[in-house]
C-alpha cells in the first residue's frame, strides 16, 4: 500500500532523504524512529505529495504521488505534527468541510462527522471556533476530519503531541481497529512506546537513511542489545555514527511485509 523506491531529497549539499526504499503491506502498522532531521517529516510531506523528490518515487495504493496526486490523495490521511486548520471555522464546520473536499455525499458527511467526534470527545466543542481552542483540541480535530473519507491509508507525524494520556490511548485504539479492517498505518514518533506497543514493524532513519527496519525483536537481535527498544534504538544509531565516522555506510536489509493473521 506505501511503496518508496530510492526516494532522495537534497536542500542544495544537505542530503535530507537519502535513496530510502521500503514497502508497508495492507494492514501493517509501521512506525519510524530517529533522532532530530534524521528525515522523517521529509519522506512524509514527500508521501503526501506537498514536497518533490529529487530523485526516486513514492506511491500511495499503487498510485504515484507526483504524477497521479488526486488519485493517491483520495485514498490517504495525513495528519502533520502541526496541523493546519481554519481557525474562523467551527470543528463541526471543518469535519463537515472535510468531507465535502473528498466528495463524501451529505448523508455519509453527517453519520462520518457526528462517529469521529464522538470516537474524539469533541462534542462540548464543535460549535466553538477553532481558533479558541487549546492545542490538544485541535490535534483531534485534525485527527477526527483525517478519519472522515474511511481512508486506506493514514500517515501520522508526531500523533500523540498534544494530547493527554486518555486521548492517546484512544487514539491508539483507533489506528489498531483501522489496522485491523485493513488500513495501512505509517506512523512517525519520538515516543518508543508508541512503536513498542503498536508497530508490526519499525523503522530506524539517520543521516537520512533507512539504516534498519525490522520487527522489534529483530531489530533487538541485530543491535545485540538487551531489553528495551530504548537500548536497540540506541545502539542502532550509535553504530551507524560510527561507520559514518569511518565513510561507510550502515544498509537496513527490507524483510518481507508483515501478513496479518
Amino acid at each position: 500500500m506505501i511503496e518508496l523506491r530510492q526516494l532522495t531529497k537534497k536542500f542544495g549539499d544537505l542530503v535530507a532523504v537519502d535513496q530510502v526504499t521500503l514497502t508497508i503491506a495492507r494492514g501493517e502498522f509501521f512506525a519510524v524512529l530517529g533522532p532530530n532531521a534524521a528525515g522523517k517529516t521529509t519522506t512524509i510531506r514527500i508521501l503526501a505529495g506537498l514536497m518533490k523528490p529529487t530523485a526516486g518515487q513514492a506511491r500511495v495504493a499503487g498510485f504515484d504521488v507526483q504524477t497521479e496526486p488526486l488519485e493517491a490523495r483520495r485514498r490517504m490521511a495525513y495528519v502533520p505534527d502541526f496541523p493546519f486548520l481554519y481557525d474562523k471555522l467551527t470543528p463541526w464546520e471543518f469535519l463537515r468541510f472535510t468531507g465535502q473536499m473528498f466528495r463524501m455525499s451529505e448523508g455519509s458527511i453527517e453519520g462520518a462527522a457526528r462517529l469521529w467526534a464522538a470516537r474524539f470527545n469533541l462534542g462540548e466543542y464543535l460549535n466553538i471556533a477553532i481558533e479558541s481552542l487549546s492545542h490538544g483540541t485541535r490535534q483531534r480535530v485534525a485527527l477526527a476530519s483525517a478519519m472522515m473519507h474511511d481512508p486506506e491509508v493514514i500517515v501520522l507525524d508526531e500523533p500523540m503531541v498534544g494530547l493527554d494520556p486518555h486521548h492517546a490511548r484512544v487514539l491508539k485504539d483507533i489506528l489498531k481497529e483501522q489496522a485491523e479492517r485493513g488500513a495501512t498505518i505509517f506512523v512517525s514518533t519520538h515516543q518508543l512506546s508508541v512503536a513498542e506497543e503498536m508497530a508490526d514493524r519499525i523503522g530506524i532513519m539517520h543521516h537520512g537513511r533507512l539504516i534498519a527496519v525490522g520487527s522489534r525483536e529483530e531489530l533487538r537481535l541485530r543491535s545485540g542489545s538487551e531489553g528495551a527498544l530504548e537500548q536497540t534504538f540506541l545502539a542502532l544509531t550509535a553504530e551507524e555514527a560510527d561507520l559514518a565516522a569511518a565513510g561507510k555506510k550502515l544498509v537496513a536489509p527490507e524483510p518481507g511485509p508483515v501478513k496479518r493473521v
